[in-house]
């Protein structure tokens, strides 16, 4: 009898888990009008994930568009790109298989591992120890609850003092399925404790400054991506009298919110909420760094992919007043980055780098008077896209500690 019980529980967890069989991931290239207006209808006439950009309402002449397609859909998609003669290839062939790939072939840890991407509690594990390994150089607090009720506990790193530091805010995981972001946060942390008083450059920036790191600001998606759907980039806030779950965490923000690229649709990826902060973890965030704007001389948010490093402004087209300083140090961050592997990456403002999209929070730090406010698309550029295989966490933090590293040292030599 307990047998029969356990296989049925098994049974109902597995039946919990979104599979992906015979999906497939396609990059579209439109050249014409005609094909911008042929891709939009077709996304309303049948369910696609827009990978990049985010979504169908951002398709431009020669912008590439990735796209997932459920495999009901699959044959239509392909019949109708052949006749229409939009230029395509398929990225992942068989996204399940995709999926079960990204982590490599040795068995999970069952701890912590720099080197796999983590489940929350893992994370939430690692939060606790790691806060209490070194209590001269890093400690945490809990800026607030999730949704769900889950603690948002942010790391502060930099040597104790008696008087306030200026410092640096960084957050990972907006968005659910873009593992390799927390991953990032996860790496620096575990850096600059090991290389304090050792590399002169991350033991001057700890000795002058404090960094505040956000592992995971998305808490209750990144939990539901490791245990229901892969694939989840929202919230999991719900409202009474919608059947739609969520909305998304970088639309949220009261910086022109709502205007340009994102949707006020509830059921859309680009769900800019009810209203700005409408999303509690949005709002956790920014009343802490309302709080401490005095002292925040920098904000960094890390996502994927695309390798591009991005600042003010997304939500228009108009110029930073900051623009030349800020372009320079992003392409002195994107130099260093690549002197390592040879990766490259593409510097600019949000808007007219990839697409206009309102309501993003490096555009409302900036705003507030954050005035080096940048935006990290790690790796790739679309083969693995969100599914950047466990194998490329080590060289992928690698080299984006080395741009993050150029960012702060610039800041700490430009405080005053």
């Amino acid at each position: 009898m307990r047998i029969l019980l356990l296989f049925g529980l098994v049974a109902v967890a597995l039946a919990d888990v979104t599979r992906f069989d015979g999906e497939q991931v396609l990059r579209l290239k439109p050249i014409f009008d005609e094909h911008v207006t042929l891709i939009k209808d077709l996304a309303q006439s049948i369910e696609i994930d827009f990978w990049s950009p985010e979504s169908a309402e951002l398709v431009t002449i020669d912008i590439d568009v990735d796209i997932r397609v459920p495999a009901l859909y699959q044959d239509m998609v392909h019949t109708m790109l052949l006749q229409s003669n939009i230029q395509h290839e398929v990225l992942i062939d068989d996204l399940q298989a995709a999926v079960e790939d990204q982590a490599d072939n040795k068995a999970s840890p069952r701890t912590h591992s720099y080197t796999k991407y983590n489940s929350w509690d893992k994370v939430q594990s690692w939060i606790a120890s790691i806060s209490s390994s070194n209590p001269s150089l890093i400690s945490r607090q809990v800026i607030g609850k999730t949704y769900e009720g889950r603690s948002m506990t942010l790391l502060k790193l930099g040597k104790k003092s008696s008087s306030a530091k200026p410092a640096i805010f960084m957050d990972c995981g907006i968005h659910a399925r873009e593992w390799i972001s927390p991953a990032f946060c996860q790496w620096f942390v575990k850096e600059a404790l090991s290389t304090y008083g050792k590399d002169s450059q991350m033991t001057s920036l700890l000795d002058q400054m404090d960094v505040y790191v956000l592992p995971v600001f998305n808490i209750d998606g990144y939990d539901y991506t490791h245990k229901s759907n892969r694939m989840w980039r929202k919230t999991r806030s719900r409202r009474s009298g919608s059947s739609c779950v969520g909305a998304d965490p970088n639309r949220n923000w009261n910086a022109g919110w709502c205007t340009i690229g994102a949707s006020s649709s509830p059921c859309s990826d680009t769900f800019c909420g009810y209203k700005p902060e409408s999303e509690i973890e949005v709002k956790n965030v920014a009343d802490f760094i309302r709080r401490n704007k005095s002292a925040i001389k920098a904000y960094i948010t890390i996502h994927s992919y695309s390798q591009l490093l991005l600042f003010p402004y997304s939500y228009t087209y108009d110029l930073a007043a900051h623009h030349s300083e800020l372009l320079k140090i992003a392409q002195g961050a994107s130099a260093a980055l690549r002197r390592l592997y040879g990766t490259r990456y593409t510097s600019g403002p949000g808007a007219a780098t990839i697409y206009p999209a309102a309501g993003g929070s490096d555009d409302w730090a900036y705003d507030l008077g954050v005035k080096y406010s940048f935006t990290f698309e790690l790796r790739d550029t679309g083969r693995y896209g969100f599914l950047l295989p466990e194998s490329q966490i080590k060289p992928t933090c690698e080299e984006t500690m080395l741009a993050v590293k150029y960012i702060a040292a610039y800041v700490q030599k430009n405080l005053y």
